[in-house]
C-alpha cells in the first residue's frame, strides 16, 4: 500500500511537470485536468494545432529538465476571489472553480513555473521524480467533461515508475497488450467485425467467431440445466408503463434509445431483461412451494453508448447478456447465494480463470428495503464468499440503493483485473412490480430477487477471451481444433477420409488440400493457432496413422489415427487448457 500511495503521487507529479513543458512549447494553450490513473497519468489541453510525433518527444525532454532541477511542490490555499483571478485566462480552470461548493477550500500547487488547481498529493520536489523512469505514450481526443457537446481536447497519457526497471517491465507488458488486442486479432482471424457505415457499437460475429460463441453457449446452457436452471426467452421491446413501472425512464433514459411508435402506443428496446422476467414470474399465483425459481436467459439488450467510449467487444451498444433471476423464499436465499457463486467460480475455472477476487458493496445512505432485508442480504453474500475462501474486499456503502452486491473479477494471462460476474440483490423490483408468493401460512409475502450475470455479455466476455489467450484458445474452445494437411496431391483422398471421420466424432476439422507447400500450410495452420495438425503422406495412409504436431512446434511422428481421436477427445470433454 504505501508504495501504491508512493507511485499515485508520482505520476500525480508527473502530470503537472508534463503540463509546465506543455505550456513553455504553447504559451497559450488551456489547460484542463491532469489526475494520476492506474499505471500512469493524462492530461486534457487545449491547443492551437494538432500534437505531432516531434512534439512528444520535445515534451519528454523539457519534463526531464523540469525534473533536474529539483523545484519543490509548494501548496497554497486561496480564495474563491483569488482563484478566480489566478486562472482568468483559463476557461477550464474557472469552470471548475466555479462549480465548487461555497466555503470549500481552495489549493494550489506550483512547482517551478506551472501552477495548478489541485488537492493533492504530491511528491516533496522533482528531485524525487527519476527521468528514467518515465514515458509519454500517446495523444487521444477528449471531450471536456466526456460530453460530445463539449470542445474536443488533446489528451496526453504517460506512465510514471519508480525505477528504469520497473517501466521497461511495463512497456513490454504494453507491448504483450498490444499484440493480444482483440480487436487486431479479431480482424487477423476472422472473428468478428464492426460495421460503423451500419451503425456503431454493434457486432458482427463471422463463422469462426460465432462457432466459439456457439460452443460457449452450448456450455453455458448445459451447465445452468445441470445446476437447476431453466431458460427463458423473452421480447427485444416492451412498452413504456413496463420501463416507467421498473424506474428505467426515471433513472437510465439517456441510455436508453428513443421509443417506437407502434399502435399509438411507445415502445422500447429492452437495456436489461429483469421486467421481462417479473412478467413471467407474476403470469401466475405462486406458492412457497414453487420456489426457489433459476431463471436464465441469453437476452440481446441496447444501451446507448457514448461514440467516445465505445471500444471493440468491449463498450458496445447492442450485446448479450448472460442473465439470470433467482427469485426465492427469505428462509432460501442463504443456500442460493452460496449455490450460485459456487456456479459462477465454477464456470471460470472451466474459462480458465483462477485469479478471481470478490467485492462486497454493502448498505448506502440512501436505500429502499428494511434493515432486516439488508442485514439478511449482507450476511448471506459475506458467508458464501468466506465459505469459498475467496478472497474478498469490503466496499462499506457501496451497494446499489436497491440491494447489496458481490462482484467477481478476474484476473487474465496479463495480470490485468476484469470485473465480469455481479450478484446483486434487488429489493426495488419486487416492490415496483408488486411480487408476490403465498407461504405457508396462507399469507401473500414479497420473495427476494437477485440479479445474476456471470460472463457479463458475450461481446465483453469473448473480448477478454481473446486477449488472456491471445487467441490461441484451448482445444474445446478452438473454432478448427485440427488441420489435415497432405505433403502432395496423391495423398488428398486420406486426408478428405481423416476430416470425414473426426467430423463424425464431432470434431471440428479442416483439411488444407490448396496446392501450397508443406511448410506453407503448416505455418498458415500455425498463424490461425489451430491446435493440432496432423502431417499425413506414404507412410501414414498406408497403415492408417498420422504425424501430429502441435501448434507450439511439438511432433509425434506415426501415431494410430485411433489413439489421436481418443486423445483430443479426452482433452475435449476435460476441457483441458492446452
Amino acid at each position: 500500500m504505501e508504495k501504491d500511495e508512493k507511485l499515485l503521487k508520482v505520476r500525480h507529479s508527473m502530470s503537472h511537470v508534463m503540463a509546465e513543458a506543455v505550456l513553455e512549447i504553447f504559451p497559450t494553450a488551456k489547460v484542463a485536468i491532469g489526475p494520476a490513473i492506474e499505471n500512469g497519468f493524462y492530461y486534457d489541453f487545449e491547443l492551437p494545432r494538432p500534437l505531432k510525433t516531434e512534439d512528444i518527444a520535445e515534451i519528454e525532454e523539457r519534463m526531464k529538465r523540469i525534473i533536474k532541477g529539483k523545484f519543490p511542490f509548494v501548496r497554497k490555499v486561496v480564495s474563491r476571489e483569488q482563484a478566480l483571478e489566478l486562472f482568468k485566462d483559463q476557461p477550464y480552470k474557472l469552470e471548475l472553480i466555479k462549480a465548487f461548493p461555497e466555503g470549500e477550500e481552495i489549493s494550489l500547487y506550483t512547482q517551478s513555473t506551472f501552477t495548478d488547481l489541485c488537492r493533492g498529493p504530491h511528491v516533496k520536489d522533482t528531485s524525487e521524480l527519476n527521468p528514467e523512469a518515465f514515458k509519454l505514450l500517446s495523444v487521444a481526443g477528449a471531450y471536456w467533461r466526456g460530453d460530445e457537446k463539449n470542445p474536443m481536447l488533446q489528451r496526453i497519457y504517460g506512465t510514471a515508475w519508480q525505477t528504469s526497471k520497473d517501466l521497461r517491465v511495463y512497456l513490454n507488458r504494453l507491448k504483450e497488450v498490444e499484440k493480444r488486442d482483440h480487436r487486431k486479432l479479431g480482424k487477423q482471424l476472422d472473428l468478428f467485425s464492426i460495421h460503423e457505415e451500419a451503425g456503431a457499437g454493434l457486432i458482427y460475429w463471422h463463422p469462426k467467431g460465432a462457432r466459439i460463441r456457439s460452443v460457449i453457449e452450448d456450455f453455458w446452457r448445459n451447465e445452468h440445466f445441470k445446476n437447476g436452471y431453466e431458460i427463458i426467452y423473452t421480447p427485444h421491446i416492451g412498452k413504456s408503463w413496463l420501463w416507467k413501472t421498473s424506474g428505467h425512464l426515471d433513472f437510465y433514459s439517456e441510455n436508453m434509445y428513443a421509443p417506437i411508435k407502434i399502435d399509438s402506443a411507445d415502445y422500447y428496446l429492452k437495456p436489461m431483461n429483469c421486467p421481462f422476467h417479473i412478467l413471467i414470474y407474476k403470469s401466475s399465483m405462486r406458492s412457497y412451494r414453487d420456489l426457489p425459481l433459476r431463471w436464465a436467459e441469453l437476452g440481446t439488450v441496447y444501451r446507448y453508448e457514448r461514440s467516445g467510449v465505445l471500444h471493440g467487444l468491449l463498450r458496445v451498444r447492442g450485446f448479450t447478456q448472460d442473465d439470470a433471476h433467482i427469485i426465492c423464499t427469505p428462509d432460501q436465499i442463504g443456500d442460493e447465494i452460496l449455490e450460485v457463486l459456487r456456479f459462477s467460480l465454477r464456470i471460470w475455472k472451466a474459462f480458465g480463470f483462477k485469479d478471481i477476487k470478490a467485492y462486497l458493496a454493502t448498505k448506502p445512505e440512501k436505500s429502499v428495503g428494511d434493515n432486516a432485508q439488508w442485514d439478511k442480504a449482507i450476511e448471506s453474500l459475506k458467508r458464501a464468499v468466506e465459505k469459498e475462501n475467496l478472497e474478498y474486499v469490503l466496499d462499506e456503502g457501496g451497494g446499489a440503493f436497491y440491494g447489496p452486491k458481490i462482484d467477481l473479477k478476474i484476473r487474465d494471462a496479463l495480470g490485468r483485473e476484469w470485473q465480469m460476474t455481479t450478484i446483486q440483490f434487488d429489493f426495488n423490483l419486487p416492490e415496483r412490480f408488486n411480487m408476490t408468493f403465498v407461504d405457508h401460512d396462507g399469507k401473500e409475502k414479497r420473495p427476494y430477487m437477485v440479479h445474476r450475470a456471470l460472463l457479463g455479455s458475450l461481446e465483453r466476455f469473448f473480448g477478454v477471451l481473446i486477449e488472456h489467450y491471445g487467441a490461441a484458445f484451448p482445444v474445446w474452445l478452438s473454432p478448427v481444433q485440427v488441420e489435415v494437411i497432405p505433403v502432395a496431391a496423391e495423398f488428398f483422398d486420406y486426408a478428405d477420409k481423416l476430416k470425414k471421420t473426426l467430423l463424425e466424432k464431432g470434431i471440428r476439422v479442416n483439411a488444407d488440400l490448396s496446392s501450397n507447400r508443406l511448410n506453407a500450410k503448416i505455418r498458415n495452420a500455425q498463424n490461425e493457432k489451430i491446435p493440432y495438425m496432423l502431417i499425413v503422406g506414404e507412410k501414414e495412409a498406408a497403415d492408417n496413422l498420422v504425424s501430429l504436431r502441435d501448434r507450439e512446434g511439438t511432433r509425434k511422428n506415426l501415431m494410430p489415427f485411433g489413439d489421436f481421436i481418443e486423445m483430443i477427445g479426452e482433452k475435449i470433454k476435460n476441457k483441458v487448457l492446452l
